[in-house]
């Protein structure tokens, strides 16, 4: 039986008597100690949750006057004592009916002490209580860690081990993984969804701030939690939330302490398994940087699903080494929750994988982190390789301002000479791209723009001279090049822009003159 004062009352032996109505939460509240004293004031020498047995000694032996037990009850409540005993025929005849009315209208539990019941004995009674519902606690203790240990050897032991500390609590348990979502709950269904999104905002702050740290939490549903993080400081790997946790004694924060340590084994135990992983994702972007996605498509499918459908856009993701757990434990969530639309590995830097139209997933993760980033064009799987260069080339112009994404086909639209300064970026991919739409359309048409353009710019911009050198009519030459301006979506009067144009030509490798045969150094004009 609980160490409480209807424990007190129901012991035959010692004759107590309440006084005050019975209310059953005053009379059920935990009785620590009893202390015994006939100071006017013993407030200093009491602790919340004690009693005090007094014999009335600090009133004299005339009546009681009711200012003076209200004082007197009013200081007992404040500090926090749950119960008070008044012994009687030690210093005056029953019990003064000023103090009943005061303890009753504090809903201070007031019992009578018999003369032949010592003070003594009823605090060695209350005491005994005590020491028997600690040993109890301890034995529930031991019993609940044998069978959370027990559950962590299962199969699933993380889930196991959740389940059985809600078990052994009889309250709800939840763990939210490093998105704020929620992995897993028991019981399930057992919280509100305003409580649940009260606890993934809580629980996203304290993984935001990296720290190992525990967190109450009441809802507007007046109902009480209790947020532990799980894992060690700068390397967080949930968040595990329990109903009324605040509120637990000593053996019952001792059993979730231990669940706390098996959860963050086993989570741990994920990490050195995640981290073989990624031993394999890198090698799988190797494959796809050389041209091989038919292996790699089959061998991701067997582990996280399939891969992006093309066409593809790839993202350079600049992480620093102290962030670089978090941000993989939280793609490889991602990619659970999203089969099909994220691949992502780590090389020189973490490149991600995604559809050309579904680039949402790389904004998340850059504002999430506030990351340097850079994205390629679209491209087929043939052309990952090319497509991994341009994230390169983006992220490394990004990396001169303030975290963010900077999309490949931005710098191509700069221009070609825009780009000579900066030493580390691949002015021939830039040119590639910039001269892309009219290889493109060539290619796609059987035109000839690229060489007209070419030409005309040779030719010093005079359509009589092209038309000359190509063997065409002047006009025809004219339209071409204003074809070639239309689909370049540039204004080709503009000395800026011939300048950029003739540049793309000379730094994508063709050199020389392509006089009247029209033919240049690299495969990609030659073919027009």
């Amino acid at each position: 039986m609980s160490a409480t004062l209807r424990s007190l009352l129901h012991r035959a032996d010692l004759r107590l008597r309440l006084l005050t109505r019975d209310d059953a939460p005053a009379l059920d509240a935990p009785l620590s100690w009893l202390h015994s004293s006939d100071l006017e004031d013993p407030t200093p020498f009491l602790a919340d949750g004690q009693g005090l047995l007094t014999t009335g000694t600090q009133f004299g032996d005339a009546e009681v006057d009711a200012e003076v037990a209200e004082g007197y009850v009013d200081r007992l409540r404040r500090r926090g004592v749950v119960a008070l005993g008044f012994g009687t025929e030690v210093v005056r005849n029953g019990t003064p009916a000023s103090l009943v009315a005061a303890c009753d209208a504090h809903g201070l539990p007031l019992f009578e002490v018999p003369y032949e019941t010592s003070f003594i004995a009823v605090a060695q009674a209350n005491a005994d209580a005590v020491s028997r519902e600690a040993n109890a606690r301890n034995a529930w203790a031991l019993a609940a860690q044998r069978a959370i240990s027990l559950a962590a050897m299962r199969p699933d032991g993380l889930g196991a081990t959740i389940a059985e500390l809600s078990r052994q609590l009889d309250g709800w348990v939840g763990l939210f993984d490093l998105s704020g979502r929620l992995d897993r709950g028991f019981p399930d269904g057992a919280v509100p969804v305003a409580d649940l999104d009260v606890l993934r905002s809580e629980a996203l702050r304290l993984l935001r701030a990296g720290q190992r740290a525990s967190l109450p939490v009441t809802t507007e549903h007046r109902t009480g939690y209790t947020l532990q993080t799980l894992g060690s400081g700068g390397h967080l790997a949930g968040v595990l939330a329990i109903q009324n946790g605040g509120a637990l004694d000593r053996a019952g924060r001792e059993v979730v302490t231990a669940v706390i340590a098996l959860a963050g084994l086993a989570l741990q135990q994920n990490r050195e398994l995640a981290r073989a992983r990624g031993l394999l994702r890198t090698g799988l972007l190797t494959m796809l940087s050389v041209g091989d996605p038919a292996v790699v498509d089959s061998t991701s499918r067997e582990v996280w699903g399939p891969l992006p459908a093309e066409p593809v856009r790839i993202a350079a993701v600049d992480v620093a080494d102290q962030d670089l757990d978090a941000v993989v434990d939280l793609l490889e969530l991602w990619v659970q929750d999203r089969p099909g639309r994220l691949f992502f590995a780590v090389d020189d830097a973490l490149f991600l994988c995604v559809g050309a139209e579904d680039t949402a997933v790389v904004e998340e993760l850059v504002d999430r982190f506030e990351l340097h980033a850079g994205l390629s064009d679209g491209a087929s799987y043939r052309y990952f390789g090319r497509a991994r260069t341009e994230a390169v080339q983006a992220l490394d112009r990004r990396r001169e301002g303030r975290p963010g994404t900077t999309e490949f086909g931005d710098l191509a639209r700069e221009g070609v000479l825009a780009h000579l300064a900066h030493v580390d970026v691949d002015a021939g991919a830039v040119a590639r791209a910039f001269l892309a739409p009219l290889l493109d359309h060539d290619r796609a048409a059987g035109t000839e723009l690229t060489r007209t353009v070419r030409t005309w710019l040779e030719q010093n911009c005079e359509y009589d001279r092209t038309a000359q050198a190509l063997g065409v009519h002047r006009h025809t030459a004219r339209a071409r090049v204003e074809h070639a301006g239309r689909l370049l979506d540039r204004d080709l009067s503009a000395f800026a822009t011939r300048a950029d144009l003739w540049a793309a030509f000379v730094v994508d490798g063709s050199g020389g003159p392509t006089g009247a045969t029209g033919t240049t150094g690299t495969g990609g004009v030659a073919a027009v």
